[in-house]
């Protein structure tokens, strides 16, 4: 077993990088449900098995889908923008932290950074409204940086900011890719439980260097 209080302890580690969505949040469901949300705000009833049907897709092709399915009398880019609505009014209102986040960073004493897929901006507001933006000396996005996880490039931004080595560095993320790519690039990494990567679970705590179910018990 692999428990978080050992991540605490280990003396290699000097900074740490955290994903936001299903890693600090529990934020990954949204999508999920987001055709749902949108259907129901019209009192339409959504198919039983909407969220399968949308997940793989686009919001472009999401809302182009639910326009056909539904026979709805809005061009697609109004449904899109209905979309849009919805996800920032789950950041700003809605959105909760994984548990036991707040404790964990606060014994975790050592600099922090985010590097999120994510909009900054929904981000902060969920960070601020959850009592955990003071943990953080910097935010970093793969937008801003024309990048995307399944290239190093914003965690060797985060290492440079930390003015650290990788290998003395903890990149905290729930997706097995963005683990990958965190290792090939010599990080330690953490792998974080959440249920959108339950499939994937064997393999993230194969490759990892630490797994943590949650930040209250940590282990497997």
């Amino acid at each position: 077993m692999i428990y978080h209080r050992n991540i605490l302890l280990d003396k290699n580690i000097k900074a740490a990088i955290f994903d936001a969505d299903g890693t600090l949040l529990d934020s990954m469901h949204i999508w999920r449900e987001l055709g749902a949300r949108y259907l129901e705000s019209l009192n339409i009833e959504p198919e039983e098995n909407l969220a399968a049907i949308l997940y793989p897709m686009s919001l472009e092709q999401s809302s182009l889908y639910l326009q056909t399915r539904y026979k709805l009398n809005f061009p697609v880019n109004e449904i899109q923008s209905g979309f849009l609505r919805i996800i920032e009014n789950f950041y700003y209102h809605e959105v909760e932290l994984k548990q036991g986040v707040k404790k964990f960073l606060d014994s975790l004493d050592i600099p922090k950074v985010i590097a999120t897929s994510g909009d900054r901006n929904l981000l902060q507001a969920a960070l601020i409204r959850n009592g955990i933006n003071q943990y953080f000396s910097k935010i970093f996005t793969c937008s801003e940086l024309n990048t995307n996880k399944h290239e190093p490039k914003i965690f060797l931004e985060c290492a440079k900011f930390l003015n650290l080595e990788p290998n003395n560095i903890a990149v905290f993320e729930d997706a097995l890719y963005a683990l990958k790519t965190a290792k090939s690039a010599n990080f330690i990494i953490v792998g974080v439980e959440d249920n959108s990567n339950l499939d994937k679970r064997a393999r993230i705590i194969n490759i990892c260097d630490y797994y943590v179910k949650n930040f209250l018990s940590g282990g497997l």
